[in-house]
């Protein structure tokens, strides 16, 4: 059946989205066209607010309504410890553990050449710039424990040993191996926090 072109300009805008095929996308059309116009209003205003209101904190690369973000901008928070994180999802996860006090960096991705992601393509020029400058002690590896996340943790392993009084640590192994931290629960990722260990 061909649906009239406004619908399915809009479905084909949802099935660009990641996880979702063209039957979720016809689905979640034919949802909004069941709401209330109040509802599609406001669901369209919090889109089009996303861009505009939020923005990429300068220091760890977390999107946030200010820059600095709230993290970067805490006194209380350690400055000389830095989790090193793929995706804001990640950081998210482990602050609701509510059992870290240090700062973040947000890389945005893995190495992954198998999609041609390069370390020159995420933010790992940015976290050498950050231990050189801001008086850095431990970096804490906080990455997937899948293929790219350990080619990744392989990487700054390598290119952080070059600061002799840095030490690295990652989380302890209590994520399995393929895990997304996204996913994990919290007990699970708290007790990898306490339990990493130097590389």
């Amino acid at each position: 059946m061909k649906y009239p072109s406004i619908i399915q300009n809009l479905i084909d805008q949802f099935a660009k989205l990641p996880s979702i095929g063209p039957k979720s996308a016809e689905r979640l059309v034919f949802h909004l066209l069941y709401r209330p116009q109040n509802e599609l209003h406001e669901f369209s205003q919090a889109i089009d607010y996303l861009k505009g209101s939020v923005k990429q904190c300068q220091i760890c690369f977390n999107f946030s309504e200010s820059n600095p973000c709230y993290i970067c901008n805490n006194i209380k928070r350690n400055k000389t410890i830095i989790c090193v994180v793929a995706k804001p999802q990640d950081m998210a996860i482990l602050e609701k553990t509510g059992s870290f006090d240090g700062t973040y960096h947000i890389l945005g991705g893995n190495i992954n050449p198998l999609e041609n992601i390069s370390p020159q393509q995420i933010k790992i020029k940015e976290l050498v710039e950050r231990i050189k400058n801001n008086g850095v002690k431990e970096i804490i590896l906080a990455l997937n424990p899948d293929m790219a996340g350990e080619t990744t943790s392989i990487y700054l392993t390598k290119l952080i040993k070059q600061f002799p009084n840095i030490k690295i640590t990652r989380l302890a192994r209590g994520l399995p191996m393929g895990a997304d931290l996204e996913y994990a629960d919290e007990i699970t990722l708290e007790n990898a926090l306490k339990d990493r260990r130097e590389l």
